[in-house]
């Protein structure tokens, strides 16, 4: 079932790209990847996935303004978003979930726990 669901991971430091697309390809998802904004929001518009694992600061088009633009659209707007972010300060995590974040994780952060908290965003996927 998890196959039909995609993740994209949209991030700019290559090390956390290839942890996280091992981990999510080893729990079944369909998995694309991003190195920053701007290429996320091209895999969108081509792939639809229904999570994003998103990080904040990266070159082009930061995170907070995907999410903004994802949650605009009608056609984008289902899709749930984890903020993966080393910016985690209240304020960051306040405008993450302001701006429709379904999900802020705060970096250095347990991938077992990550994974956890991605499949229960799943399991509400699979059952809608």
């Amino acid at each position: 079932m998890k196959k039909t669901i995609k993740v994209l991971i949209v991030d700019d430091e290559p090390s956390i790209l290839m942890s996280l697309e091992f981990l999510m390809k080893k729990e079944g998802y369909s998995v694309f990847i991003a190195r920053d904004g701007s290429e996320a929001l091209e895999i969108i518009e081509k792939e639809v996935p229904s999570i994003i694992l998103l990080d904040i600061m990266m070159p082009h088009v930061d995170g907070y303004e995907v999410c903004r633009l994802i949650k605009e659209s009608i056609r984008f707007q289902h899709i749930k978003i984890v903020f993966l972010s080393a910016k985690n300060k209240e304020a960051d995590i306040e405008k993450g979930y302001l701006i429709g974040a379904d999900l802020y994780v705060s970096k250095p952060f347990s991938t077992r726990t990550l994974v956890a908290k991605i499949n229960t965003l799943a399991l509400g996927i699979v059952s809608n």
